[in-house]
This record gives structure tokens, C-alpha cells and sequence, in this order.
């Protein structure tokens, strides 16, 4: 699936040292973490210190439990959010650093699936509408509009003459779709797709994916996809990136991450994949929760669920290390002393 130069050219989006402050004067996101944030007066790091390059063309999956900051980062990338430190690139350019048309541009051509379709549909706007809105007002739709729209349903796998309903006459699957078809619909390079089919059921799953790759052959779309399902990632990604308590702690292409993983975490996340055949497991399941992310651990963020832990990964952080070409790790297990 990889393509073939992709590794010659400028990443199309790119985090460099990105840091994601949220404070107890700012928000977190509402709910029960926003209330412990201000009740304890602490400021919580959703994503510490990331590096992460996503090339033209090329599907970085991105994985980790709830709570690991995968879709804070998912938000930086796609410009919903700003970093508190650190650059998000597009195209070699410091988003901070552009022109307020240029910013808008970026995020048109970035364009973000969530993972709840019902929920980021307008209910009392027919689909027509709904695909229209963005094009219409940033001046891209191309003759008459019927007909763009019913070029955009197509694409995605719906009949034309749905374009007139509105989103609760849908299924799961076909909401997500035309959420697809209204991204489509301002002509993006990248789409950032946040848990995109966790929402919908497993018969369904397969063909939004398989939609997913499609349209990246016919449109040349780069992804990041996020999902806490590496049986999904495996299926999509040429790459994969895992993520702990806000830091990536592996990073490999994706048939070398999962045929020889390198930190603790992934290894206890591939044991815990659901597999037909379990006699053949090595690695205990993963244990305990993910700690407070208001709190975390010292050294380490991992060490107090890892079966392998030493005396230094309680006081040092280790660093994202190369372990094979492509291949990054962050674990004291791959830098002995």
C-alpha cells in the first residue's frame, strides 16, 4: 500500500515539538475532567513534545487507549485548535505564521471526520445543503449544483436522489458517508479521521474503510486515522504511530510494528487484539488503567503497568529512539545503559 516515493518528498502536514496545554482557567473539553482541573488548579499536557511527519499520499494510523491525546493532536493538525508550543506545519508552512486566507485555505484542504456522524450533521438541513454550505460560500462548486452534489453522492456510495432527505433518515453507515461527501466536497488534500467507524456497526465498518482507500486512489487523499483498533489501523495504514499519556511512543511501517513491536505498551496492545488463535501469545494482556493525565507518573509514563520496568524508568523519560530504519521507540528496553 505504501507508495513508492512517498519517502522522498515534504511531509504535507507535520508536528514539531507540539505541546497541548490545557489549563483550569481554560477548557478541556467540559465534563467531569474540566471540573477535576479546576478543582485541583492543575494544567494537564494532552500531547508533550510530538514529532510526527505524515508525507503526501501516504495513511498514518494513530493509536492509543481513551485519553492518550489522540484526538487533541488530531485537532492540531486539522487547525480546530493551536498548540501551546511546538509548530503544526502544512506544506513546510507554520499555520501560526499565516495570513488569515491562508489559514482558511489550510483548513480546507484539512479536513476532519468525527467519530459520531449523527452528531455533526445539521438535523434540519436536507443533504443537499449539508454539502453545499462549504463550497458554496468559499466559491468551488463548478456549474450547476445539482449536479455537483450528485457528483459528490456517487463518490461516496449514495443514490443522488437521497440529496433532498434529511440525516435522521439515514443509517449509521450512510450519515457517515455523506459526512465523507461534504469533506470531499471542498477538495482537501488530508483528512484527519477521528475514530471514523467505531460509531458504526462491524458489518458496516468494512465498507467505510474500504471507501476510505478508495477514495484515496482515485483523489490522491492523505490520512491521518486515529483508532484505539489496530485490527482497523492494520487494515488501513502504511504507518503507524502509538501514543501513551500525550507522548508517541512507537512509531514503525505497519507490517514491521506488528511483526516486531518494540515497546512494552504496543506489544500488551497487539496481545489484547482479538485473535482467533490465543495459544500462541507471549505477553500478558495489558494491565491497570491509564494514570490521571493531570497527574502522571514520573520517568516513564508507562512504567507503572509494564511488566519490564527497572529502577531508571521510574525517575527517566525515555527517548523516542531509532531501533531499525523507520522504526522509533521510546523505552529504556531499547537503550540499555
Amino acid at each position: 500500500m505504501q507508495h513508492a516515493n512517498s519517502h522522498l518528498t515534504m511531509p504535507l502536514l507535520e508536528a514539531s515539538g507540539v505541546t497541548k496545554v490545557f489549563s483550569a482557567t481554560g477548557s478541556a473539553g467540559g465534563g467531569f475532567l474540566s471540573r477535576l482541573m479546576r478543582k485541583r488548579q492543575v494544567n494537564l499536557r494532552a500531547v508533550n513534545g510530538v514529532d510526527l511527519k505524515i508525507r503526501k499520499g501516504e495513511v498514518v494510523g494513530l493509536v492509543g487507549e481513551s485519553g492518550c491525546g489522540k484526538s487533541t493532536l488530531a485537532r492540531l493538525f486539522a487547525g480546530i485548535r493551536s498548540p501551546s508550543s511546538g509548530k503544526i506545519l502544512h506544506g513546510g508552512q507554520d499555520l501560526a505564521a499565516l495570513s488569515r486566507d491562508d489559514t482558511v485555505a489550510h483548513k480546507l484542504k484539512t479536513q476532519m471526520i468525527f467519530q459520531d456522524p449523527y452528531s455533526s450533521l445539521n438535523p434540519r438541513m436536507r443533504v443537499a445543503d449539508i454539502i453545499l454550505e462549504a463550497p458554496r460560500l468559499h466559491g468551488l462548486v463548478r456549474g450547476n449544483e445539482a449536479d455537483f452534489v450528485d457528483e459528490q453522492l456517487r463518490r461516496t456510495g449514495l443514490d443522488p436522489t437521497f440529496k433532498l432527505r434529511y440525516p435522521h433518515q439515514f443509517s449509521g453507515g450512510q450519515r457517515q458517508r455523506i459526512v465523507i461527501a461534504r469533506a470531499l466536497a471542498v477538495q482537501p488534500e488530508a483528512l484527519i479521521c477521528d475514530e471514523p467507524v467505531s460509531a458504526l456497526d462491524v458489518s458496516v465498518q468494512a465498507q467505510v474503510l474500504n471507501l476510505f482507500m478508495q477514495l484515496r486512489e482515485q483523489l490522491g487523499l492523505t490520512y491521518l486515522f486515529i483508532s484505539h483498533d489496530l485490527g482497523v489501523v492494520n487494515h488501513v495504514s502504511d504507518r503507524v504511530v502509538i501514543m501513551y499519556l500525550g507522548r508517541i511512543v512507537e512509531e514503525a511501517p505497519t507490517q514491521e510494528l506488528f511483526d516486531s513491536p518494540a515497546h512494552p505498551y504496543t506489544r500488551a496492545l497487539l496481545a489484547d487484539m482479538h485473535r482467533i488463535d490465543t495459544r500462541r501469545r507471549t505477553f500478558a494482556p495489558l494491565q491497570g488503567e491509564l494514570p490521571n493525565p493531570a497527574d502522571p507518573p514520573t520517568g516513564c509514563a508507562f512504567h507503572p503497568r509494564c511488566p519490564h520496568v527497572m529502577p531508571r524508568c521510574h525517575d527517566e523519560i525515555p527517548e523516542l529512539r531509532t531501533v531499525s530504519p523507520g522504526h522509533r521507540s521510546a523505552c529504556h528496553l531499547n537503550n540499555p545503559l
